[in-house]
């Protein structure tokens, strides 16, 4: 049998999307070893669920060093201690530096919520309401120097409610990453889908469009 894909998850605050990793491992239903959960703040509460859960945490708060790189170097080498397969970002509010993403090149998630290549960076979802978009949703992504431009994974969709809030928006974007970000980095984890060439392969293909799945304005899965 195979080894276990050894997955960091870095987070900075409360860690919705790492609890949604924690039930689907816990449960069985999804095959990842997490091994260590990463916070640069001590009080993000993320780090109280990795406990509670019996997964091993570390934290480094970045005030503490003079740049970003050297506060990337000394994160890379605090994760190194557990030699890591895949690392998962999970809210970590940190753009992470060149020679950190060429260390873990090829290895490293994130989920941005927009139907990306729009809207990246913040304010996505009153950006779509502003716009009058009909869709919205969250994409699972390679990192890469290209802020929220990496290749593309696993793209959920949901309709836009007529008169919601931003606030509401967000909600149920919310809940359908919960469901997308574990089943995308399982993928990684089991060897289905891989980062070569700047591209996202999947099942040995290259695919420059990400895997789509639709869901209903509850957030059902169509």
């Amino acid at each position: 049998m195979a080894a276990r894909c050894k997955t960091a998850i870095l987070i900075s605050g409360s860690g919705t999307n790492l609890q949604a990793f924690i039930d689907r491992v816990g449960c069985g239903a999804l095959d990842l070893e997490l091994c260590v959960v990463f916070s640069n703040k001590p009080d993000a509460y993320g780090l109280v669920r990795a406990r509670d859960a019996g997964i091993p945490t570390a934290c480094i708060e970045h005030g503490q060093f003079a740049d970003r790189s050297a506060f990337d170097r000394a994160v890379a080498a605090k994760l190194d201690e557990w030699r890591p397969n895949l690392l998962v970002l999970a809210g970590f509010m940190r753009i992470l530096s060149p020679d950190f993403l060429t260390h873990y090149a090829g290895r490293i998630l994130n989920i941005h919520p927009a139907l990306l290549p729009a809207y990246p960076g913040l304010n996505t979802h009153q950006r779509v309401l502003d716009a009058g978009d009909r869709w919205h949703g969250s994409t699972v992504h390679f990192v890469t120097e290209k802020l929220d431009g990496g290749p593309r994974i696993l793209q959920g969709r949901l309709p836009v409610t007529a008169g919601e809030t931003a606030d509401q928006l967000a909600a149920r974007v919310q809940a359908i990453e919960h469901q997308i970000y574990p089943e995308a980095a399982g993928w990684v984890g089991e060897g289905r889908v891989e980062f070569r060439d700047d591209r996202t392969w999947i099942d040995g293909v290259m695919s420059d469009e990400p895997v789509i799945r639709m869901f209903d304005r509850r957030g059902k899965r169509l």
